[in-house]
């Protein structure tokens, strides 16, 4: 007589790749059949879900997934439902013996997680979480005290000095089928992602997917990891990776990335210390210590770290707060980068750090309304990271830059966007006035102004706030909060 086959369930969430996939491997190994799940459990992220721009990345990389399980012999099943349930559902339904799955880090998912895993062990089956998406597990590190760190830099060096990143595994040839497929529900996928006229152009500058995603890190350690230090820093330059995305739904592992790096820095005469501490890794392990303060301080999202910043003066100003987010206060670069993050679902980082200065500092409009849009926008936008910037924007969190110190939008666009093509190619209205007026088109002179077709309040906005006054009004309410807190 035949014994039934075994079954492993492997639940899909934010690790769409078969590439350096611990869960995968754990349930390859138990022998038996390997059914491929994704749960659309709406709900149950809480306040902070993935936002639109998010979901549009999810709803194309499931897709491209279930191409890579097709080629292999197996298939994606779709549900959609609270998770606990689903997944009772299907092992009632396939057999299933065990269930494997990547850990996530978002407060809610994390106790979420916990509460499912004692209720599938108390049934009898194997469900284990495994690691993948971080170099170093939140709980790895340790400060000099026992405590988790608050301060980037002895982060960073001990993570140089204790993590030994292992090599990724290659992804499977053939996935075992079960001797019977259970029901998917295609219509959880056509669902998942809400429309927006302004998501509609998000496909011509993406093509989320495992495969696409290894193209993108060979084609920027080909063309711009050497020049990454000092080209990073201009938005009209392609000198970043623009692999967040690809982090973000897990199509690659951060030990992917920093392996490739790594061999690609060896042939090109580079000693491990020095590529190790190179600035490429260094913004990987950035986003590591993002994660490691989202798990000692799960309140990130919503509470300051800096205890006395619940007593800084904010404002409500609605009506700022949306001229910010479709690019509409007047300030060039502030509006070039909220137009480029609606037209393609991101946003340079240097860019991000001067829209996010200007939203906190000289409109002093909360940095949760801020980490809200972006979290609704970018299609990058991870809870720890999104969290971990914007209290760093805002000088309230872990290692933050000082609230006083406020990036002028002129000055950084002069600096970082010298000829202008960055503001040129997103606020094409101003495309005409010259390099010295672009980034302050309210200091050029009228004449200057109707020669190049530009008429302030008509064409483009005048100023919403002027940039000296609202830098003073910031350092006067950061000197009001200080008092407060006394």
């Amino acid at each position: 007589m035949l014994l039934p086959m075994s079954v492993s369930i492997l639940w899909f969430r934010q690790d769409l790749r078969l590439a350096d996939h611990a869960a995968l491997q754990a349930a390859l190994a138990r022998g038996g059949a390997v059914l491929p799940l994704y749960i659309d459990a709406a709900g149950e992220e809480g306040l902070w879900a993935s936002g639109g721009a998010g979901r549009w990345w999810l709803g194309q990389s499931l897709q491209a997934l279930a191409g890579e399980l097709a080629a292999r012999g197996s298939r994606l099943i779709l549900r959609r439902g609270a998770a606990l349930s689903v997944l009772q559902a299907l092992v009632h339904e396939s057999g299933a013996d065990a269930i494997f799955w990547t850990r996530r880090y978002e407060p809610a998912l994390a106790a979420r997680d916990l509460a499912l895993q004692r209720e599938l062990r108390a049934a009898g089956l194997l469900a284990e979480s495994r690691g993948g998406r971080l170099l170093a597990e939140p709980e790895q590190l340790r400060n000099q005290s026992g405590g988790p760190f608050q301060v980037f830099t002895p982060y960073w060096r001990a993570f140089l000095r204790e993590i030994e990143v292992p090599l990724p595994t290659s992804a499977p040839r053939l996935l075992p089928a079960p001797e019977r497929w259970p029901r998917s529900q295609p219509a959880a996928l056509a669902d998942l992602v809400p429309h927006a006229a302004w998501m509609d152009s998000l496909g011509e500058h993406w093509q989320p997917g495992e495969r696409p995603a290894h193209k993108q890190l060979q084609a920027f350690i080909d063309t711009a990891l050497e020049r990454y230090a000092d080209a990073r820093d201009r938005p009209a330059i392609a000198g970043t990776s623009r692999l967040s995305p690809r982090l973000q739904w897990g199509e690659l592992t951060p030990r992917q990335i920093w392996h490739a790096i790594g061999a690609a820095c060896a042939a090109r005469g580079q000693e491990a210390a020095e590529w190790r501490s190179g600035k490429y890794l260094c913004e990987l392990i950035w986003r590591e210590f993002s994660y490691h303060l989202l798990h000692h301080w799960p309140t990130l999202p919503e509470a300051p770290v800096r205890a006395a910043f619940a007593a800084f003066p904010w404002r409500e100003d609605p009506l700022q707060l949306r001229a910010w987010q479709h690019g509409r206060t007047g300030i060039p670069l502030v509006d070039a980068g909220m137009r480029e993050l609606i037209a393609t679902g991101w946003m340079h980082n240097r860019v991000r750090m001067v829209v996010a200065s200007f939203l906190v500092k000289n409109l002093r409009i909360h940095w949760r309304h801020g980490a809200r849009w972006f979290l609704d926008t970018l299609v990058d936008a991870d809870l720890a990271n999104n969290s971990q910037g914007w209290q760093w924007s805002a000088g309230c969190g872990a290692d933050a830059a000082p609230y006083f110190r406020i990036f002028n939008p002129v000055s950084q666009g002069q600096k970082f966007d010298p000829e202008g093509h960055y503001v040129r190619r997103w606020l094409p209205e101003l495309a005409a006035l010259p390099d010295d007026y672009l980034h302050a088109p309210w200091l050029a002179p009228p004449l200057l102004l109707a020669a190049s077709g530009v008429t302030l309040g008509v064409h483009y906005p005048q100023p919403i706030v002027d940039l000296a006054v609202s830098r003073r009004n910031a350092l006067g309410a950061l000197q009001e909060m200080h008092a407060a807190f006394q």
